[in-house]
Protein backbone atom coordinates (compact mmCIF):
# COMPACT_ATOMS: atom_id res chain seq x y z
CA UNK A 1 0.00 0.00 0.00
CA UNK A 2 3.00 2.31 1.03
CA UNK A 3 4.86 1.77 -2.32
CA UNK A 4 1.58 2.47 -4.32
CA UNK A 5 1.11 5.72 -2.78
CA UNK A 6 4.77 6.35 -3.31
CA UNK A 7 4.26 5.82 -6.89
CA UNK A 8 1.23 7.79 -7.13
CA UNK A 9 3.03 11.16 -5.99
CA UNK A 10 6.08 10.47 -7.96
CA UNK A 11 3.69 10.16 -10.96
CA UNK A 12 1.48 13.31 -10.40
CA UNK A 13 4.89 15.70 -10.02
CA UNK A 14 6.45 13.78 -12.28
CA UNK A 15 3.73 15.05 -14.87
CA UNK A 16 3.31 18.30 -13.40
CA UNK A 17 6.73 18.84 -13.83
CA UNK A 18 6.44 18.07 -17.73
CA UNK A 19 3.43 20.04 -17.63
CA UNK A 20 4.94 23.15 -17.03
CA UNK A 21 7.85 22.71 -19.60
CA UNK A 22 5.54 22.71 -22.54
CA UNK A 23 3.72 25.68 -21.11
CA UNK A 24 4.39 29.42 -20.27
CA UNK A 25 2.99 32.10 -19.19
CA UNK A 26 2.61 34.09 -22.69
CA UNK A 27 1.56 31.03 -24.72
CA UNK A 28 4.84 30.95 -27.25
CA UNK A 29 5.92 28.16 -25.50
CA UNK A 30 3.91 25.52 -27.51
CA UNK A 31 4.96 26.94 -30.57
CA UNK A 32 8.69 26.95 -30.06
CA UNK A 33 10.66 29.70 -29.15
CA UNK A 34 12.92 32.85 -30.41
CA UNK A 35 16.07 32.01 -31.19
CA UNK A 36 18.77 34.02 -32.64
CA UNK A 37 19.12 35.36 -36.26
CA UNK A 38 22.06 33.90 -37.13
CA UNK A 39 20.14 30.01 -36.78
CA UNK A 40 17.60 31.47 -39.46
CA UNK A 41 17.39 28.68 -42.16
CA UNK A 42 15.38 31.12 -44.21
CA UNK A 43 13.61 34.60 -44.25
CA UNK A 44 10.01 35.79 -45.04
CA UNK A 45 9.44 39.25 -45.53
CA UNK A 46 6.00 39.93 -44.81
CA UNK A 47 4.51 42.52 -46.75
CA UNK A 48 0.65 44.09 -46.10
CA UNK A 49 -0.22 41.26 -48.93
CA UNK A 50 0.62 38.32 -46.90
CA UNK A 51 -2.28 36.20 -45.32
CA UNK A 52 -0.34 33.38 -44.13
CA UNK A 53 3.19 31.75 -43.76
CA UNK A 54 4.37 27.70 -44.35
CA UNK A 55 6.56 26.54 -42.12
CA UNK A 56 7.63 22.75 -41.18
CA UNK A 57 8.04 21.54 -37.57
CA UNK A 58 11.22 22.31 -36.62
CA UNK A 59 12.15 25.37 -39.04
CA UNK A 60 13.85 28.14 -37.65
CA UNK A 61 12.72 30.99 -39.67
CA UNK A 62 13.55 34.78 -39.49
CA UNK A 63 10.95 37.36 -40.20
CA UNK A 64 10.97 40.70 -41.95
CA UNK A 65 8.11 42.98 -41.28
CA UNK A 66 6.70 45.38 -43.04
CA UNK A 67 7.53 48.03 -40.22
CA UNK A 68 11.48 46.76 -40.87
CA UNK A 69 11.46 44.66 -37.34
CA UNK A 70 13.09 41.24 -37.72
CA UNK A 71 12.55 38.51 -35.78
CA UNK A 72 13.66 34.51 -35.84
CA UNK A 73 11.83 31.93 -34.21
CA UNK A 74 12.56 28.09 -34.12
CA UNK A 75 8.83 26.37 -34.84
CA UNK A 76 8.33 23.15 -32.41
CA UNK A 77 5.11 22.42 -32.29
CA UNK A 78 3.40 20.15 -30.04
CA UNK A 79 1.70 18.55 -32.53
CA UNK A 80 2.61 17.17 -36.09
CA UNK A 81 0.59 20.26 -37.44
CA UNK A 82 -1.06 23.39 -36.40
CA UNK A 83 -2.24 27.02 -37.79
CA UNK A 84 -1.86 30.05 -35.01
CA UNK A 85 -1.62 33.96 -35.71
CA UNK A 86 1.74 34.70 -35.87
CA UNK A 87 0.92 37.40 -34.05
CA UNK A 88 1.15 35.46 -31.03
CA UNK A 89 5.11 35.23 -31.36
CA UNK A 90 5.52 38.30 -33.43
CA UNK A 91 6.75 41.33 -30.86
CA UNK A 92 3.90 43.41 -30.23
CA UNK A 93 2.67 45.68 -32.72
CA UNK A 94 4.53 44.17 -35.82
CA UNK A 95 2.63 41.33 -37.38
CA UNK A 96 -1.27 42.02 -38.40
CA UNK A 97 -3.14 39.77 -36.47
CA UNK A 98 -5.09 38.06 -39.52
CA UNK A 99 -1.52 36.62 -40.90
CA UNK A 100 -1.44 32.92 -39.96
CA UNK A 101 1.35 30.53 -39.63
CA UNK A 102 0.82 27.04 -41.26
CA UNK A 103 3.04 24.19 -39.29
CA UNK A 104 3.40 21.70 -41.74
CA UNK A 105 4.84 18.17 -39.76
CA UNK A 106 8.21 17.77 -39.58
CA UNK A 107 9.48 16.10 -43.11
CA UNK A 108 12.77 14.03 -41.23
CA UNK A 109 9.85 11.97 -39.27
CA UNK A 110 6.91 11.74 -42.02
Amino acid sequence: MFNALRMAALTAALAAASAGAFASTNGTAVYGKAVASANAQRTVTLTAATAGVNVDNGDTVEFKTASGERFTWHFDTLTGESAFQLAKIAPAGSVDPKVVVYVGANPLYR
